[in-house]
C-alpha cells in the first residue's frame, strides 16, 4: 500500500498551494482546507489521477472548522490508505507595530487562524482517526519567530511559540497511547511568500526590524515556496519523524 491521505489547511498560496501540488500524486488522497479554493488544484488533480477534495472554509472559525473535519472523517474507510497526517500551514500576521497600537479585533483573528483552529483541528483529527489502523501524522507549520522574540511581532511569534508548547504536549499524550500519533512542529525557514512582502513593506518606524528582511531578500536568502514546501514534505516522511516535536528544517 503506497497510497496516503493528506489534509492541508492554507492550501490556496505559498509555501501550502506548492505542497499541495506536489502531493497530488497518483492514488493519493489531499483534503484542502482554506478560505478560497484554487481552481489549478482541480486540474492538476485530474490531470494526475489523484483525489482532490477542497473545502472554502475560514478558520477563524476554528470550531465550525474542526466539527466538519471531525464529521468527515467519521464517514471515511482508512483501509485505502498507508498513513494519514494532518499538516496545520495555515496562518497570517497581525497589523505589524507594537502591542500598544495593536488592534484587538485584528490580534484576535490571527490567534484564531494561527492557535486556535490547529489546536482544534488536530483534536478533530485524532479523535475521527484514534481507531484507524495506520501510521497518523500531525504535521504543524511553525516559525523561527515562535523561538525568537521581535519587537512588533508579538502576535505572530505568541502564535507559533504556543503551536511548539502544545505539539510539545501532544507528542507526551500521543507516546503514551499503543498507536498514537507522530507529531512534529517544525520551522520551515524563511521563504518568499506574500507575509515576507508585508514585512518588508512594513512601517520602518513601528517595525525595527524591517531593514533585516529587505535584506533578507536582497542577500537572495529566501527560499522559494516550491523549495520549501519539498522539504517540508520530506520531513514529514522521514522514519523518524516525530523523534523531536519540535524542529527547524535547517537543523
Amino acid at each position: 500500500m503506497t497510497q496516503h491521505f493528506y489534509i492541508l489547511t492554507g492550501a490556496s498560496r505559498g509555501m501550502g498551494l506548492a505542497m499541495a501540488q506536489q502531493l497530488l500524486q497518483a492514488g493519493h488522497s489531499l483534503l484542502c482546507i482554506s478560505r478560497q479554493t484554487n481552481d489549478t488544484l482541480d486540474s492538476l488533480a485530474q490531470t494526475l489521477g489523484a483525489t482532490l477534495l477542497q473545502w472554502s472554509q475560514d478558520l477563524a472559525d476554528g470550531v465550525a472548522a474542526s466539527a466538519r473535519l471531525r464529521a468527515w472523517l467519521q464517514t471515511q474507510t482508512p483501509s485505502a490508505w498507508a498513513s494519514v497526517s494532518l499538516i496545520n500551514n495555515a496562518g497570517v500576521i497581525p497589523r505589524i507595530g507594537p502591542m500598544s497600537q495593536a488592534d484587538a479585533s485584528d490580534l484576535g483573528h490571527a490567534l484564531r487562524v494561527g492557535l486556535e483552529a490547529p489546536m482544534q483541528l488536530t483534536g478533530a483529527f485524532l479523535a475521527a482517526t484514534e481507531h484507524w489502523p495506520l501510521p497518523r501524522k500531525v504535521l504543524n507549520i511553525s516559525s523561527g519567530l515562535g523561538r525568537k522574540a521581535m519587537a512588533s511581532q508579538a502576535g505572530y511569534c505568541a502564535a507559533k511559540a504556543g503551536m511548539d508548547h502544545f505539539t510539545r504536549c501532544l507528542a507526551l499524550e500521543e507516546a503514551l497511547k499503543p498507536m498514537g500519533a507522530k507529531v512534529c512542529s517544525l520551522a520551515p525557514g524563511v521563504i518568499d511568500t506574500d507575509m515576507q512582502i508585508q514585512l518588508r513593506g512594513a512601517d520602518a518606524s513601528a517595525f525595527p526590524d524591517q531593514a533585516g528582511f529587505i535584506q533578507l531578500k536582497a542577500g537572495g536568502q529566501l527560499a522559494s515556496p516550491a523549495d520549501a514546501g519539498a522539504r517540508v514534505l520530506a520531513f514529514l516522511s522521514r522514519a523518524n519523524f516525530g523523534a523531536d516535536p519540535v524542529s527547524d528544517i535547517r537543523d
